[in-house]
């Protein structure tokens, strides 16, 4: 579970993010949307511990990022925008690699390299270079790895950068697979249509604010919208 509780940063006189309050349960999907520089990165650093509030809390599976930093971030499996990736590596190393990191037993690493690389549809290309890969087959490969470890928590920025129609719905189907097992996902995107097909809820920012958040039904009211419409309306 994620709760963020009155969170605050602040990069010298720029208010970046504004007292934010969001909770995402087990087996939910939320999708925080918002336009360039309304804070969604800055509020994804913050859940993950890459930064620090100037004020306020993130805790994930009720542990304090901030006072429990290393056992808080055990429970998190983060996939980036732009996944750093060790290139020289192959995609069956860098499981290894990423499993030594978690303590997992070879037996457990083995187990579910080929299970996790299936998934994300790349299997054939287990014993190639990274560094040959496109974007899109670099960012499968983040996901698979940010998965090995089975966290509770998924918190990804931007998940389908890169990726061609196949890799997308690959992608859109394993994050409602993970939320169907029990797992928390949390997403922030400019895919408005990838929010309105897979979240549970959706979190509306402005300006470092929470503007408008609930259930994709909620936000239409009695009106049949599209999420688009919905954001264009609060933004016009």
């Amino acid at each position: 579970m994620i709760r963020c509780v009155n969170l605050s940063k602040s990069y010298g006189n720029v208010r970046a993010l504004d007292t934010m309050n969001i909770e995402v349960g087990k087996g939910q999907i939320y999708g925080l949307i918002g336009p360039n520089g309304a804070g969604k990165t800055t509020t994804i650093k913050l859940i993950v511990g890459l930064i620090q509030p100037t004020s306020g809390s993130v805790f994930i599976n009720g542990l304090d990022m901030r006072q429990n930093p290393l056992e808080a971030k055990r429970f998190i499996g983060y996939i980036p925008d732009e996944p750093f990736l060790y290139e020289r590596l192959t995609p069956w190393e860098l499981m290894d690699f990423k499993g030594s990191l978690y303590d997992m037993t070879k037996g457990e690493i083995d187990s579910k390299k080929s299970e996790l690389l299936d998934l994300i549809g790349m299997l054939e290309y287990k014993n190639d270079l990274i560094e040959g890969f496109s974007l899109g087959m670099k960012q499968r490969v983040a996901v698979a790895i940010a998965l090995l470890p089975s966290p509770p928590v998924i918190v990804v920025d931007e998940p389908l950068v890169g990726l061609d129609p196949r890799g997308m719905k690959r992608v859109k189907e394993i994050f409602l697979k993970l939320a169907r097992e029990g797992k928390t996902v949390f997403i922030s995107t400019h895919m408005l249509n990838v929010v309105e097909e897979i979240s549970d809820v959706v979190g509306v920012l402005d300006r470092g604010q929470l503007i408008a958040e609930g259930p994709l039904e909620i936000l239409k009211g009695s009106k049949d919208e599209k999420l688009e419409t919905i954001f264009f309306r609060l933004f016009s």
